[in-house]
């Protein structure tokens, strides 16, 4: 019987979750989505393997202050059942910055990953969350103009 191999399968009770701290100021929705996806996936570890989960956690602040494409805008219609009521349209960039991030997030994953994962996204419009009591990593992703350079560097 030969035992020689020595890959390392991480179990689905492996525990060395990591939390991430990512300043939205400045950002582009887009290329940071990428960047949470890589985290929330566990893509940036070097024992990933697509069966297991191994991701870590994400607290995003200054939601707010996200950089949008003016071309593509996302609007919400209420259309009451009311006869004579009439529709209202709102910009949802405008009013609800987190809808609009976890949306890019969650087209980025697939159905089965979807659920699981955005329980780990952490969402805050200001400064201020809960979250002071985890040893936050803060990640600078300001630098990265590909998610490939992002997981070299950590």
């Amino acid at each position: 019987m030969n035992l020689s191999n020595k890959t390392f399968l991480p179990t689905k009770n492996y525990k060395n979750r990591n939390w991430f701290l990512i300043d939205c100021t400045g950002q582009r929705l887009g290329r940071l989505a990428t960047i949470i996806v890589a985290l929330l996936k566990g893509k940036i570890k070097s024992d990933y393997h697509p069966s297991v989960d191994i991701g870590d956690y994400i607290v995003l602040i200054n939601a707010d202050s996200i950089i949008l494409n003016d071309d593509s805008k996302h609007y919400i219609v209420n259309k009451p059942g009311r006869p004579g009521s009439s529709l209202k349209i709102k910009n949802v960039a405008d009013c609800l910055p987190k809808l609009t991030i976890k949306r890019a997030v969650k087209g980025m994953l697939s159905e089965t990953e979807t659920k699981r994962l955005m329980r780990r996204l952490n969402i805050y419009n200001d400064q201020n969350h809960m979250h002071q009591a985890q040893s936050l990593i803060k990640v600078d992703v300001s630098n990265f103009s590909s998610t490939s350079q992002f997981i070299n560097i950590i």
